[in-house]
């Protein structure tokens, strides 16, 4: 079997289209596409996009078929693989909006994850849910759970074909919904037209400087905007060959995505958060020679967004493969959100990673100085605003801020949502004249923008800001503890007092020693907030996670506030 090509004579278009289906109509002319591999990296279906196209239209007219009319929402659990590909352009070409949803976790059981489906059909109230044959007794029951029909892809696409008159899109028509990746409890369907698309993927093309010889490398869920924005749909608009591993699968063998990464004769481009690169640099034996088994050399943009970009890990990535030809230079760091589609800045390719030494007190608010600091934290540059985006830096009051000042990252452009759907008071709360609370707090310097935290998530104690991040990162430093095992967040205590509470996973069953690693915890908080904070042990993989693999700190407050994760009972 042949994956589709690299290169391709049909002149490159960089997302310059009315319509996602346009996009479509013209990546079908040429010999690019996308290419599934399975576990172990080797290629199990190559998928041009003409063959796309096709299936995509026929996937339309099946949907006309059974009643589906444009502004109908499609449910798809969002599998990687050209069955869900199909059912999503095919949702575009009848005019309806496709809504990815998430594939259960290796957290949670059955049910928790036929809850997390209901709901989001709850919000998003489609006429179908599609789902793989293999979860067809969970989306079925989420299905019936609230009255939506349920049918998995094969039984589908095994339905005859009846050729019926197209609907014809506009610019301004929603494209599809993106679930945010916030509580499940209370999802917010992201609304993005056709327009707002394609402005943003003509802004990923441009400022990654895309060339003839690209070629993408993803492992990223089709259900996170940075999975489906970023390494599909952008794929699809500017005609860029692409070789997908299932999330599931890099989680198994991580380093699989590396060697797709050293097989591609062109250059490549490949997007991961933290963690990812994190997983890689950890898999990597000390008996082991990187440049025995990779070639990183033409890894040309290595782009890092969706949390709190770490230089610490992107320095032990540079370490461990380095001497496999991985440049520094190649990392990308980037900032965006699901309201803005994805992408609001980009670093310039080639400047790699570049870090502001901030003084602690700074992170409180005020100007970012260069004084000599006691104690301070490395803030990476998330680079400059993308083609059509204006970023700006506001105080509580809306005020914009000065240079180098800490405060709210307020966005506008092409790119912003039309808002969350059925939710005006949601989409109240965070758009304003045009404009976009990100809900992030940030600084500008010199035309780039510093991403510090998120203020829902800021912990307030006696008049003083302390960022969660802060307090997780001084306790990873602690043998044995790795990203994801530590919550941090503020609670009342019984005497109505604010105070930090961590929540620490314990791989121990010695009491003893989970008595000195609390304690060993609670000496390493204190150092760095000067206070006495809430230690508590939990069992591992008790910590909840986003749908896009994240840490998600207010869900795991709310858990341990109701009582529903239980620490380990240590004696004083």
């Amino acid at each position: 079997m042949v994956p589709t090509a690299t290169l391709d004579s049909l002149p490159r278009r960089f997302a310059d289209f009315g319509t996602l289906g346009e996009a479509l109509d013209y990546a079908a002319m040429g010999k690019r596409g996308l290419n599934f591999h399975d576990p172990r990296g080797n290629l199990r279906r190559a998928y041009p996009f003409s063959e796309l196209r096709e299936d995509a239209i026929a996937a339309a007219h099946r949907l006309i078929a059974r009643g589906v009319k444009p502004g109908d929402r499609i449910a798809l659990v969002a599998e990687t693989g050209e069955q869900f590909a199909q059912l999503f352009f095919g949702t575009v070409y009848a005019g309806a909006w496709p809504v990815p949803l998430p594939l259960p976790t290796s957290f949670g059981g059955k049910e928790s994850y036929i809850d997390q489906l209901a709901v989001q059909l709850q919000s998003s109230d489609p006429l179908i849910l599609f789902y793989p044959e293999e979860l067809s007794e969970m989306g079925g029951a989420a299905a019936r759970q609230q009255g939506t029909e349920g049918i998995s892809y094969d039984a589908f696409l095994a339905a005859p074909v009846n050729p019926v008159a197209l609907p014809e899109a506009s610019p301004e028509d929603i494209c599809y919904l993106q679930y945010s990746s916030g509580s499940t409890r209370f999802p917010h369907g992201v609304a993005v037209t056709h327009m707002a698309l394609l402005a943003n993927l003509a802004a990923h093309s441009n400022g990654m400087n895309i060339i003839e010889t690209d070629r993408c490398i993803s492992w990223l869920p089709w259900y996170h905007d940075m999975g489906l924005v970023g390494c599909l749909l952008s794929m699809v608009a500017n005609q860029i060959s692409t070789d997908y591993l299932k999330t599931e699968d890099f989680a198994r063998r991580p380093l699989a995505w590396l060697d797709l990464i050293s097989r591609n004769e062109g250059t490549s481009c490949s997007y991961s958060p933290t963690f990812g690169y994190d997983i890689c640099a950890r898999r990597m034996s000390s008996q082991t020679k990187a440049s025995e088994r990779f070639d990183l050399s033409r890894w040309r943009i290595a782009g890092n967004g969706a949390d709190m970009i770490r230089p610490d890990v992107m320095q032990s990535f540079v370490d461990a493969f380095g001497e496999a030809g991985f440049s520094p230079g190649a990392f990308l760091p980037s900032y965006g959100l699901a309201e803005a589609t994805l992408a609001v800045t980009l670093m310039p390719p080639g400047e790699g990673i570049v870090v502001e030494l901030v003084e602690e007190t700074d992170l409180s608010g005020g100007e970012v100085n260069g004084e000599r600091p006691q104690r301070f934290r490395a803030i990476v540059n998330c680079g400059k605003p993308c083609q059509g985006m204006t970023v700006e830096i506001r105080d509580e009051d809306g005020g914009i801020l000065s240079e180098k000042q800490i405060g709210k990252v307020w966005t506008t452009g092409t790119s912003l949502m039309v808002g969350y759907f059925r939710d005006e008071e949601a989409t109240n709360a965070c758009m304003k004249d045009g404009w976009l609370d990100t809900g992030d707090m940030g600084y500008m310097s010199d035309g780039y923008l510093y991403i510090v935290g998120r203020a829902k998530d800021m912990i307030i104690i006696n008049g003083k800001n302390h960022w969660p991040q802060d307090i997780e990162w001084a306790v990873e430093q602690l043998p044995g503890f790795k990203q994801g095992d530590i919550a941090a967040f503020a609670i009342t205590t019984p005497g109505g007092e604010e105070t930090p509470a961590v929540l620490v996973h314990c791989r121990t069953s010695d009491d003893v020693e989970r008595a000195k690693l609390r304690d060993d915890i609670r000496e390493r908080v204190r150092a760095i907030t000067g206070m006495n904070c809430v230690i508590e042990l939990v069992p591992p993989r008790t910590l909840p996670r986003t749908s896009s693999g994240k840490l998600s700190r207010t869900k795991a407050r709310n858990l341990y506030l109701a009582g529903e994760i239980v620490p380990y009972d240590i004696a004083a």
